[in-house]
């Protein structure tokens, strides 16, 4: 689906594209120079994973030594800068290599993606807190962005991205963009997230009400917390995570679904008639299919965003085929009534050109009772991108403009 679009870089790989803009619209609260970006991937080959890391790695590292030269020389606000930028560089180099999880860079980049972050997050005023949620067995990684240091009780936006991205990512997709407007902010990354996925390989769970409760649960020790306006985000896949997590956790006084996703097994599945789902569902879950297997080593040898999806996939759920991974996926829905359990108000965001969830957000719109609001974003506005990648500043004004009104915030 618009493949034969013509992109401005790796116009014959739509996902290196797609994460090239990314990398762009990082730009909109500082986590990427436009500059930067363009001159990395002008170095890049097309569809070579290790050219990816190579390039990026390269910019990281030497904006990384930059923010210390600042740091050491005193030079703070110019090293906080340099350090998200550096974050946003070494996260994006390991993207393509999951299909290897074993390979030593994945966690290397990791390591110095994490550590330039947590530097840059000392840098704030007032800094932001980096914490450790109990969970389970393990604690699960975030972020606490105070507006100030008063302990005045604020609104409480929680955020968390979904299969790819971070809880780093987020100071961009929005943490800042609410501490702007008066809103405390809690992200954190679950389950399958960049941070338990790298630290301890826990995979990805489709339950998230078992994660967002202790979420709330931490979030309620916090200073300056308002119990009674807590708003939840989930991006991305999170777009389903979130909604499930609302439909059972009823401390969440808002809900924003960034892009909407009702069932994302279906979107794994592809083009399926829906009288032959069940048949499809049966060979993704049979001991052998092999078939099933053929036709999906054919997608990923055509597809450059079905290679890295399911690649990544295998990578985030622990299973060890795509086919395997393509059967965990099918328990990810909001069926049998679990949309209709969501209470608190919901926004739902569609993006027009969303490569990954096409119809996913009219379909969890059509299910909720609740109320609702479907919010759209074209490419006309530059908007039109999974998850308005690259238009960061206009999504969260609509956004947060639509917070303000459901939880009775006055402006900022």
């Amino acid at each position: 689906m618009f493949e034969h679009t013509k992109y401005p870089f790796f116009a014959d790989n739509i996902q290196f594209w797609y994460e090239t803009k990314r990398a762009f619209g990082a730009s909109s609260y500082g986590a990427s120079e436009f500059g930067e970006v363009m001159a990395t991937v002008n170095r890049i080959t097309s569809g070579n994973f290790d050219s990816w890391y190579n390039e990026w790695n390269a910019i990281g590292e030497r904006i990384f030594a930059e923010a210390e030269a600042q740091l050491f020389a005193g030079h703070r606000i110019s090293a906080r800068d340099s350090y998200l930028r550096a974050t946003t560089y070494f996260r994006v180099s390991e993207f393509f290599l999951h299909g290897n999880p074993e390979d030593p860079r994945i966690y290397s980049a990791y390591r110095k993606s994490i550590q330039a972050y947590k530097a840059c997050c000392a840098l704030y005023d007032p800094p932001i807190l980096p914490v450790e949620i109990p969970y389970e067995n393990t604690t699960l990684p975030g972020y606490f962005h105070r507006v100030d240091d008063s302990n005045t009780r604020r609104p409480l936006f929680i955020m968390h991205s979904g299969f790819d991205g971070s809880a780093e990512e987020l100071h961009g997709e929005g943490a800042r963009a609410g501490i702007e407007r008066g809103y405390n902010v809690l992200t954190f990354d679950g389950p399958g997230q960049y941070g338990p996925i790298h630290r301890e390989r826990l995979p990805l769970r489709p339950d998230w009400e078992k994660v967002v409760t202790p979420v709330v649960d931490f979030a309620l020790t916090l200073p300056g917390v308002d119990p009674e306006r807590i708003a939840l985000m989930g991006i991305s896949l999170g777009g389903y995570l979130a909604p499930r997590a609302a439909g059972f956790e009823k401390r969440i006084s808002a809900l924003i679904a960034n892009d909407g996703v009702y069932d994302y097994g279906v979107t794994n599945l592809g083009p399926v008639p829906s009288g032959q789902r069940a048949f499809v569902e049966a060979a993704a879950r049979a001991k052998e299919a092999p078939e099933f297997d053929r036709k999906l080593e054919e997608v990923m040898k055509t597809s450059p965003t079905a290679s890295w999806a399911l690649s990544h996939g295998m990578f985030v759920t622990g299973t060890s085929t795509p086919r395997s991974y393509i059967a965990a996926t099918l328990g990810y829905n909001l069926r049998d009534g679990i949309a209709e359990k969501i209470s608190c108000p919901t926004l739902v965001l569609d993006a027009e050109e969303d490569v990954f969830f096409k119809g996913q957000p009219e379909e969890l719109y059509a299910h909720l009772t609740c109320s609702k609001t479907l919010m759209r974003f074209t490419a006309a506005e530059g908007a039109g991108a999974h998850c308005q990648v690259g238009a960061h500043r206009l999504a969260f004004g609509r956004i947060y403009d639509w917070l303000d009104d459901t939880l009775g915030v006055s402006s900022h």
